[in-house]
């Protein structure tokens, strides 16, 4: 797997719309997603696992009952949004939208 290119922020500027429910916070990428109860919260983050394991990706990530907060960056690239990121938003996005 190549190496992750770290965004310069006008190409961040450039991608933010397409990425819809996220913002950027603090060189990183941050989504907030809702759902049913904690069980729920944590299936969906347990269904991403492998995923990021595939990605060599490990966002940090908080659950609060109803609510799983991600935050996307590479520390290995000094804490700097990547186009790995990116890529890793989309699969959570994608997987958000699809569940029942």
């Amino acid at each position: 797997m190549q190496k992750p290119k770290v965004l310069t922020p006008k190409e961040l500027k450039k991608i933010m719309p397409r990425l819809a429910g996220w913002k950027l916070a603090n060189n990183k990428l941050v989504r907030t997603l809702e759902f049913q109860d904690f069980v729920a919260s944590l299936a969906f983050v347990n269904s991403l696992v492998a995923y990021f394991e595939t990605m060599d990706h490990h966002p940090d990530v908080k659950i609060a009952y109803g609510e799983v907060t991600f935050e996307l960056t590479r520390y290995d690239s000094g804490g700097k949004v990547t186009d790995r990121d990116v890529e890793v938003a989309k699969k959570i996005s994608s997987t958000y939208r699809q569940r029942t």
